[in-house]
């Protein structure tokens, strides 16, 4: 693994495609973010508020969003990300290809700066998420995928014709087996009376090993790891809009709900990275438990709020102030890569067997003959067409034997007198 090639606490600014291609092979620990969801409308911070002038389209189109460099090095070395760009584009619209072309790209570059040890989460709602679950699962695989954890919240909802969509998703996929996960780091309180059913046995417990008091009364005090629903009633995870940490970012989520995936996939002193870091909020809680972090945003007063919540929200446990960088780091790992291995089988090449046409002329035989028997065909082929199908090919029937056609006997028919 190499080292890293940034400072801990930067804040780089522009497009993240290009920051993301000058960090270091397998230097980050975490990568926790919030990108567009591709809800097809453009987002406002509210005026007079520390996000003020923040905004940013999420509106996608192949023609202006999506680089013919992307398209052409997804079709050329990795098949399975393609697959699920036409996949989406025949199913949903280009819009969505677009969408997805813009987030494979940087994807595959998430996944290479990750180490064997890292994780990937993933915020999105049900407008993408299941492209995006395939997307990752081209990418990291199928079986590193750990959660699709569901963000639920309330709030007013103006709809007829369905449920109120009131959750998010988290889509948790990890670099590899080895992966960090502190699974006492993220335990909360079981429901009260819930430990006073281990105290059965059999049917009636809830453990096994229900009948030990030692174990029950651990239990208690540990607490249970929570699942994969978060509801807004858990540690503060209700939106923003409801909390003192409101900034007016349009997207904004609360730190809590980062705090719990950056304790749960990292390790005190570990890196976390951010490339759509918007008002900070990762960046926020990486700082609060006691993480390194480098983010990456366009908005052009992205600092200014990194260091106003800083100041405001934490212990500033490092010390020192917020680095600022509008230039991509350099490589220091020569380049390798550590991107999954998604490439193509290449099929050895076999030598195409030579043409008449390219023997030389045997004795006696006319060269010039041989060059017009091996024209090509000047009369093109009747091509049978496409809306017809191939030529259906009929089954041979054997002909059944039909006496009244066979040949007559050998034998001479008898004459008049003889017998």
């Amino acid at each position: 693994m190499a080292e890293p090639n940034f400072d801990n606490r930067t804040l780089f600014h522009g497009d993240n495609l290009a920051f993301l291609r000058g960090i270091n092979s397998e230097s980050i620990d975490l990568v926790a973010t919030d990108p567009p969801f591709n809800k097809g409308k453009d987002f406002h911070a509210t005026p007079d508020s520390l996000a003020a002038g923040a905004r940013f389209h999420d509106r996608w189109s192949w023609e202006r969003d999506v680089e013919g460099e992307w398209e052409d090095a997804i079709k050329d070395d990795w098949p399975a990300v393609q697959r699920v760009i036409e996949s989406a584009n025949a199913a949903w619209g280009r819009d969505m290809g677009a969408f997805l072309c813009y987030m494979g790209v940087r994807l595959l570059e998430m996944h290479r700066v990750l180490k064997p040890t890292g994780s990937l989460y993933l915020h999105c709602d049900d407008t993408a998420s299941a492209y995006l679950t395939m997307l990752l699962d081209a990418i990291f695989g199928r079986k590193n995928r750990r959660n699709i954890i569901k963000w639920c919240y309330t709030g007013p909802a103006n709809v007829k014709r369905w449920y109120p969509r009131k959750s998010d998703s988290i889509l948790f996929y990890a670099k590899d087996e080895g992966s960090t996960f502190n699974m006492d780091a993220v335990r909360v309180p079981y429901k009260p009376g819930v430990t006073e059913k281990a105290k059965g046995s059999g049917s009636a417990a809830i453990w096994k090993e229900g009948h030990d008091e030692e174990r029950i009364a651990e239990l208690a005090r540990l607490g249970k790891v929570p699942q994969d629903w978060w509801t807004e009633e858990t540690r503060g995870f209700s939106p923003v809009g409801r909390s003192g940490e409101n900034t007016g970012y349009p997207t904004q989520k609360p730190v809590a709900l980062y705090r719990r995936i950056i304790e749960g996939s990292s390790n005190p002193g570990d890196i976390v990275l951010d490339p759509f870091c918007g008002c900070a909020t990762t960046l926020i809680a990486a700082e609060q438990a006691g993480r390194q972090w480098i983010g990456i945003d366009l908005w052009d007063e992205a600092l200014q709020t990194v260091r106003d919540r800083v100041e405001k929200e934490c212990q500033n446990l490092f010390g020192g102030d917020v680095f600022h960088s509008e230039v991509p780091p350099n490589r220091t790992d020569e380049g390798e890569t550590a991107s999954p291995p998604l490439k193509s089988k290449t099929k050895r090449r076999i030598a195409e067997p030579p043409r008449p046409q390219d023997d030389p002329p045997r004795d006696g035989q006319d060269p010039d003959r041989r060059a017009r028997h091996h024209l090509p065909r000047l009369r093109p082929r009747v091509r049978r067409p496409a809306l017809l199908g191939p030529r259906p090919q009929h089954p041979k029937i054997p002909r059944r034997p039909q006496p009244h056609l066979q040949p007559p006997s050998p034998l001479r028919p008898v004459q008049p007198g003889e017998r």
